[in-house]
C-alpha cells in the first residue's frame, strides 16, 4: 500500500515521534523513507546583508544533520532511505517533494503553535501540507 513515506524534518524534537511513525508503518510496508529538510528562503531573504551566504550555510549544514539523524534511524530499522535538502517555502516545497518524487503518504509532527499563533501566523506549515497534499498526511502530535 505504501511504497514511498515522506517525512519532513526541522531537526527539532518535535519530530522524533513522527519519525518513529514513519519507521513503523514503512517497516510494516517495506517502504522506502524519505527525509526532507526544506531551507526557508523567508529566512534567507530576510537576511539579505552581508552575512546571508553564511546563514544559508549554516541552514544547510543543520538539514544535512535532520536529514541524516532520520537515516541513520531508518537504517538502523533495516530500511531504505534517501535525503533530500531543498530550498523554498517549507510547506509549498514539501507537497511538491511528495507529487515530484511519487510519495504515497507524509508522516509530520504539527510545530505545536496555540490557536492565536496560528491565526497570526495563518496556519503552521503542517496544517497547509495537509490541506494541500494530493496523498495522505499523518499529523503525530
Amino acid at each position: 500500500m505504501y511504497d514511498d513515506v515522506l517525512v519532513p524534518t526541522d531537526g527539532s524534537e518535535a519530530v522524533e515521534r513522527a519519525i518513529d511513525h514513519a519507521i513503523r508503518l514503512a517497516t510494516d510496508h517495506d517502504a522506502t523513507i524519505h527525509a526532507l529538510y526544506v531551507v526557508d528562503r523567508r529566512i534567507a531573504t530576510a537576511n539579505s546583508g552581508e552575512l546571508h551566504d553564511e546563514i544559508v550555510a549554516d541552514l544547510e549544514s543543520q538539514g544535512e544533520e535532520a536529514v541524516a539523524t532520520v537515516a541513520d534511524r531508518a537504517a538502523d530499522a533495516g530500511l531504505d532511505v534517501e535525503t533530500s535538502v531543498r530550498h523554498g517555502t517549507p510547506d509549498k516545497e514539501i507537497v511538491a517533494y511528495a507529487d515530484d518524487e511519487g510519495m504515497d503518504v507524509i508522516v509530520m509532527s504539527p510545530e505545536g503553535k496555540s490557536p492565536r499563533e496560528r491565526i497570526r501566523s495563518l496556519g503552521s506549515v503542517s496544517d497547509r501540507v495537509a490541506d494541500d497534499a494530493s496523498v495522505p498526511v499523518f499529523l503525530i502530535k
